[in-house]
């Protein structure tokens, strides 16, 4: 049997801002030690692909251009702003206020949205 990936943690060196930030972004329910739960989908899967190192975790959002806007004004910043991958899927890229690498899928009716 495949090795399932079982957990997820977000580093950063001020937890309290993490914190708010992925409350206020995400409406994830975090608690005062830092665990929190949130729905876990993966209907693209994962993927291995040949770039300089790095890993970035994507949450599902029902419109990627208004939650960007919402991470900038909760301190993240933009990697890239909301773009179709024709065919497959749509996306957009952003720093968490401690500078992790973040991505966004939009999604419509539980499932990613194809252009």
């Amino acid at each position: 049997m495949p090795a399932p990936i079982v957990f997820l943690d977000i580093a950063g060196p001020d937890m309290a801002r993490q914190m708010a930030f992925y409350r206020s972004v995400f409406d994830w329910d975090i608690q005062p030690d830092g665990r929190f739960s949130a729905p876990v989908t993966l209907p693209l899967g994962a993927v291995l692909r040949q770039d300089p190192p790095d890993k970035i975790l994507y949450a599902g959002v029902e419109d990627v251009t208004a939650a960007l806007t919402l991470i900038v004004a909760n301190g993240g910043s933009i990697i890239q702003p909301r773009f179709e991958v024709t065919g497959v899927v749509v996306l957009g890229l952003f720093k968490d206020p401690a500078g992790n690498s973040v991505g966004l899928v939009e999604m419509k009716d539980g499932k990613p949205k194809v252009p």
